[in-house]
């Protein structure tokens, strides 16, 4: 399986597998938020697009594109390929470079990079259906307030993932006790009687939790009854491929 990225622009940015790290989690103590598997699931759970070059963008809270000024650091008279005030009412646009396309049935969900907040301006996420478009899609992040935000070279501006979009449309939600599913619900059990006497042995800094530190259940796929191996579908690190040349 593939996903075509053509590029539309002489020099598109970079597009590169999606990094686990983030700043915010590595001022933690022990850096503790990178135990948590779903964010950094989440974080590698697709490719990021790099910005070319550092720039500031300044919205004054008015309507027009007029009313969104771009700085580039350094004078670049292809900026404007790359970054714009497009929409006006305090959208900036990115341009992403690249026409994408996928298999027939999938499609790119895009969005800002996972657990990356940013002050003042904040990712619009959007579902493309790429199997069939012949144009490419814009990257598209609103402002939250009148101001002055920045993007450094090399930052990612764009996340994108693939979804298969017509399966999606087939799924029921199905609201249940859990009591009515009596194996999930003593699993469930099992695990919540771990989990409140491990927080109360941190909490009274006993030697075994405290070296613990943390429970593994679903880092390693394990449930507390039963410490076997892994399902098969379990992962704990995601290996997504850089793009390669194509002919």
């Amino acid at each position: 399986m593939e996903l075509e990225c053509f590029s539309v622009v002489a020099r598109p940015p970079e597009l590169v597998p999606g990094g686990p790290a983030r700043q915010w989690m590595d001022h933690f103590s022990a850096r503790h938020p990178y135990r948590c598997l779903p964010l950094t699931m989440a974080n590698t759970s697709g490719w990021e697009i790099l910005t070319p070059f550092g720039f500031s963008a300044e919205w004054n809270g008015g309507t027009h594109q007029r009313d969104i000024t771009i700085t580039p650091d350094r004078p670049n008279a292809q900026a404007g390929e790359y970054v714009s005030s497009h929409f006006s009412h305090g959208v900036l646009t990115f341009h992403t470079g690249y026409l994408f396309r996928t298999p027939p049935g999938w499609s790119v969900w895009t969005s800002g990079p996972p657990n990356l907040p940013k002050d003042g301006v904040y990712p619009l996420t959007g579902l493309v259906e790429t199997d069939w478009l012949p144009f490419p899609f814009t990257m598209n992040w609103i402002f939250t307030r009148p101001g002055r935000i920045r993007f450094e070279k090399g930052e990612p501006f764009c996340f994108l993932t693939l979804v298969q979009s017509q399966p999606l449309d087939a799924v029921q939600p199905v609201r249940r006790s859990l009591a009515s599913d009596l194996p999930l619900n003593k699993q469930y059990e099992a695990w919540r009687t771990s989990r409140d006497a491990f927080n109360k042995s941190l909490h009274n800094q006993e030697p075994g939790a405290m070296r613990d530190a943390w429970q593994r259940f679903y880092f390693k796929g394990e449930v507390p009854e039963d410490l076997g191996k892994a399902p098969p579908t379990h992962t704990n690190k995601r290996r997504l491929k850089p793009p390669r040349l194509g002919r």
